[in-house]
């Protein structure tokens, strides 16, 4: 394993700090399995062969984003603790950028249309890895992103603090963690693809088109069709339709 460039303490995480790794999250998985304690945390100035959600890859030239994933051990709920993780980067955000940020099922961060972050969590044994790519500081996007993504500096028009961010990120995912049950409904009240009309493309099987009703207490999205089924989704992507 790479050597990280500084160690550093936030409350009761330990943080490794790397110039350049492949993913963070591979980065941390290998790290368990060596037997790495619970909140350990690795960031990196760039990731080479970083991960987004149902194996996309997710790019960020160097220094752009905060790219940082954590390390829970046998955590009493994990689906909820990979909601707290959006609840407090989205607080993080707007604390320290001051940005209005929302979340679309299941864990993008958004402002309006646009995304601006996305967690990818990861199980192993015991070990809960969580992900998260947040753009901090771009100077404009590729042709293909440039409708669909912002960042933190491109939404406020200055600089934001990569590292004020983190220890932000990390102070409120201690309180998120520590909320118990009440982060499900901090989760929904952030959640703009409730009410929405949606197109829902699942791993497999067909799309599904009706109305987000509701989310489970395990972060299931029901979503209520034209016919008035209800369809319980675990898994996909979801379309916001106008």
């Amino acid at each position: 394993m790479p050597e990280p460039a500084r160690i550093s303490d936030v409350g009761e995480w330990r943080v490794e700090h790397y110039a350049e790794l492949d993913s963070t999250n591979r980065q941390l998985l290998d790290a368990a399995r060596a037997g790495a304690a619970d909140r350990r945390v690795v960031v990196a100035d760039v990731q080479t062969a970083g991960r987004g959600r149902l194996d996309r890859s997710w790019e960020a030239l160097p220094g752009s984003s905060l790219l940082v994933s954590v390390l829970l051990r046998a955590p009493d709920d994990p689906l909820r603790a990979v909601m707290a993780t959006a609840v407090a980067l989205a607080d993080a955000v707007g604390d320290v950028a001051g940005i209005g940020v929302a979340l679309k099922w299941p864990n993008d961060l958004m402002v309006g249309e646009r995304k601006l972050a996305g967690i990818l969590a990861e199980r192993d044994g015991d070990a809960l890895v969580i992900g998260a790519g947040c753009n901090v500081n771009w100077d404009e996007f590729p042709p293909e992103l440039a409708s669909t993504a912002t960042a933190c500096n491109l939404e406020v028009g200055r600089p934001v603090d990569r590292d004020a961010l983190l220890v932000e990120f990390l102070t409120r995912l201690d309180a998120a963690l520590g909320s118990g049950a009440d982060v499900v409904d901090d989760y929904r009240a952030r959640l703009v693809t409730l009410g929405r009309n949606v197109r829902v493309q699942p791993v497999r099987g067909d799309d599904i088109v009706g109305r987000a009703a509701a989310v489970t207490d395990d972060g299931a999205l029901i979503v209520r069709d034209d016919a008035g089924s209800d369809h319980t989704v675990t898994t996909a992507d979801v379309v916001h339709l106008r």
